[in-house]
């Protein structure tokens, strides 16, 4: 007790404010080993999520170069395709349209050769008919164009034709997906 004697009260509250100040330092001491391993496991968090976040961004543009590869090849799939069927379609109509233009070229020599000897059939004329046209092509043509003009529309149709067949066939091209 003698050491009691010589604190006053001033002593006591000196020795209680370093008693609480030696506490609070303990506390603190706690406090900061808590957070820095809070700040270690934070931390790999956060390089887990970078990695991770690296990691994405790098499928996505594999990804994306690996779809413009893909677009471009499908592109050129979709160019060889139309050429083809160009080529195709070109090819016919003027195949189709020399048919036609040969067809009426062979009219014309026959409808002339028939004007102009117009008893020549293998048939004998037949006694008591009236008189026939004068060209056999008249009464042929009679409701119909003339020759030229019957040219002229057939290779119209034709050209109409092979255009309908054309826009089917780039139709059925498929800009996506190959066959």
């Amino acid at each position: 007790m003698n050491l009691l004697r010589f604190l006053n009260v001033q002593g006591i509250a000196g020795l209680a404010a370093s008693l609480a100040l030696a506490i609070l330092l303990l506390v603190q001491r706690g406090e900061t080993r808590h957070w820095q391993r809070q700040s270690g496991h934070f931390e790999q968090l956060y390089t887990h999520e970078q990695a991770a976040l690296a990691g994405t961004v790098a499928n996505y543009r594999a990804t994306a170069q690996q779809a413009e590869a893909s677009d471009k090849a499908n592109a050129q799939r979709v160019a060889a395709e139309q050429h083809t069927i160009n080529e195709r379609t070109e090819h016919d109509f003027e195949a189709r349209l020399a048919a036609a233009c040969s067809l009426a070229q062979r009219l014309r020599v026959q409808s002339a050769a028939a004007a102009a000897d117009p008893g020549s059939g293998a048939n004998p004329p037949m006694p008591g008919l009236s008189a026939p046209a004068g060209r056999p092509h008249q009464a042929a043509s009679e409701n119909r164009l003339p020759q030229p003009d019957a040219l002229t529309a057939t290779e119209q149709s034709i050209q109409l034709d092979e255009l309908i067949k054309w826009v089917k066939k780039q139709a059925a091209v498929g800009p996506n997906a190959p066959r």
